[in-house]
Formats: C-alpha cells, sequence, structure tokens
C-alpha cells in the first residue's frame, strides 16, 4: 500500500477523517464518545492544536483543527486513536482475543484548508453529517458534533476554539 503523502506545518486548519476498523459502529454508545473526546481534548492541551469543529458518526470521526506550533499530525492523530482504542478495550467487560481487538482503521484522510471559506465549509459539513445520513432531522438534536456550540449552547461535550485564520 502506498504511503499517504501528509503536508504538516503550512500554518493551515486541518480537515481530519478517521474510521473504525471495517467501518464498523464503535461509536452508538455515549461511553465511546466520552472516551474520545477526552483522548482529543487532552491532545489538544499537550500539542496545542485549536478545534473549529467536529461530528463523531457511529463509524467513523471529522475533525476540523488549526496546530498552532510545528507538529507532524499523523503522530497525533495516532495517539488519540491508539489512547482511545486502549481506553475502549480496558472499559469493555469481557476478554477480547487480539484480532477482536482493533478499533480504528490504520489510515486517516486529511486536507489543509487553505481559506476561511474551506475552514466554514468544513465545519458545516461536519454539522451536517448526521443529517445527511439520516440519523436526525436537524443537527442540533446530534449531541456529538460542534454544532450546538455555535448555537450558544455551554452544555456541550467540547468547547470550540475561536477561529483564527
Amino acid at each position: 500500500m502506498p504511503k499517504l503523502k501528509h503536508y504538516d506545518n503550512l500554518g493551515t486548519a486541518r480537515f481530519i477523517t478517521f474510521s473504525c476498523y471495517r467501518r464498523l459502529p464503535n461509536f452508538i454508545r455515549d461511553y465511546t464518545c466520552d472516551i474520545f473526546i477526552k483522548q482529543l481534548n487532552q491532545a489538544r492541551e499537550k500539542y496545542h492544536f485549536l478545534i473549529y469543529g467536529y461530528v463523531i458518526m457511529p463509524e467513523h470521526v471529522h475533525i476540523v483543527l488549526h496546530p498552532l506550533k510545528e507538529i507532524r499530525l499523523g503522530l497525533v492523530v495516532r495517539e488519540i486513536k491508539s489512547k482511545s482504542a486502549r481506553e475502549y478495550f480496558r472499559m469493555q467487560q469481557f476478554n477480547l482475543s487480539g484480532a477482536n481487538r482493533i478499533f480504528w482503521q490504520r489510515r486517516c484522510y486529511d486536507h489543509n484548508c487553505r481559506s476561511v471559506k474551506s475552514v466554514l465549509e468544513k465545519i458545516n459539513y461536519c454539522h451536517k453529517n448526521p443529517v445527511v445520513r439520516g440519523l436526525v432531522k436537524d443537527p442540533c438534536e446530534w449531541k456529538w458534533s460542534s454544532f450546538n456550540f455555535y448555537q450558544g449552547k455551554k452544555d456541550v461535550p467540547l468547547l470550540m476554539d475561536e477561529l483564527q485564520i
């Protein structure tokens, strides 16, 4: 498999997508989403990136983030995925064989957002995703996205950072 090319440290916001192994719906339970949010927030504090938008779908995640320092985003994503998977499997009450202990697909997709318009398009894409998939009728009904934060609600799973683009 050829290695995907990632262009780090261009000073741009990034739109990142990564999926669960074999597109399994690992995020159908709130506690799994909570684990992911916790690990994403810890990575934000450790690596100093801003989060502008996100959505957690049943089998994949989209994030719009903006690195403030030079970082290799692939390594950051790998850490988020690794720590969230380990915590998920630690919480499981039954013992899984090694073959059943794969949470994430190996790769991720990322896109450099080269303009404010592109960043806003990706944030809106995140918010519309549950509606387009038929999971809810209105984006405000989907708890696991940044939509309600942008509607002024304070009781949200993850606070967004102010746009700095």
